[in-house]
């Protein structure tokens, strides 16, 4: 296959070492400098990226698009290369929910192959090695494994159905983002009344990560009675402490869900069941 061009938008930290990437597998990598701050600017040139004046003139020239840009602007970006009506591939690498993704599909149906991206991991810098998974069709998917075979981006393909990619991002996101908002209450709490060191060592004696023990949400359901007026019982001490106690008051109403499962013995399937009824 012929070395592809490649228009990135926009290069953000993530995004302009995932085209220093595709750089290794493709003729050219472009970037839109017109309205991009001057970081931007410079992050481009340290990647190597060529630079246009012209959104216009890097749609004409590409044969692939990858959009990673800040989630809100995702679709009103799309709009523009729906209106330059773009024919190539257009990698929709956004932490955008799968609705939008399939909207943005839409949008670019009758020009574009959709590809829909979800990157996990840190920027491929340093040793790092993200894994990007992909959705969509086929052939399209295959153009992007062949973009970045041998690079420090990984790639994954979960099928043909836009969304696919979209979602287990933001399902991982879900948990790996809140998870250290969790902590920052936590060691926050403690810290208020003097025992953050102890907490550190008392959570260091337990390093596996409780999303790979997914077998355990049905004992959670069990014991949700007890634990739903536990935290709120942390979040008055959160609100004492001038802390937010939002997200634990949240977490209590998710497990008031289960409040009839009171001590049962239940399987996953029957816990994930009782947490989707309203």
């Amino acid at each position: 296959m012929d070395q592809p061009t490649v228009g990135i938008l926009h290069p953000g930290s993530m995004g302009a070492a995932v085209a220093a990437c595709a750089a290794t597998n493709a003729a050219a990598v472009l970037w839109c400098e017109t309205g991009r701050s001057t970081a931007s600017v410079e992050r481009a040139a340290r990647f190597g990226l060529t630079p246009l004046a012209r959104l216009a003139e890097l749609l004409d020239r590409s044969d692939i698009v990858i959009s990673l840009c800040p989630p809100a602007a995702a679709e009103e970006l799309a709009r523009d290369i729906a209106g330059h009506r773009f024919t190539g591939v257009y990698v929709e690498a956004n932490a955008i929910n799968p609705e939008r993704t399939k909207r943005i599909a839409a949008l670019l149906e009758h020009g574009a192959a959709v590809v829909d991206g979800g990157v996990v991991g840190s920027p491929p810098v340093g040793g790092k090695a993200p894994t990007l998974y992909l959705s969509g069709p086929a052939d399209a998917t295959e153009r992007i494994e062949a973009l970045f075979a041998g690079t420090a981006v990984r790639t994954a393909v979960l099928g043909t159905e836009v969304g696919k990619a979209s979602a287990l991002k933001l399902a991982y996101a879900s948990f790996q983002k809140t998870s250290r908002v969790l902590v920052a209450l936590a060691v926050g709490m403690a810290r208020e009344h003097g025992v953050d060191q102890e907490l550190i060592e008392v959570a260091s004696r337990r390093t596996d990560s409780y999303l790979s023990e997914p077998q355990y949400v049905a004992k959670t359901a069990a014991r949700a009675w007890r634990w739903g007026p536990e935290l709120e019982e942390a979040a008055d001490a959160l609100a004492a402490a001038g802390l937010p106690p939002e997200m634990l008051r949240a977490a209590a109403s998710t497990l008031a869900r289960w409040n009839d499962a009171r001590d049962s013995e239940l399987t996953l399937t029957d816990a994930l069941d009782r947490l989707a009824q309203p």
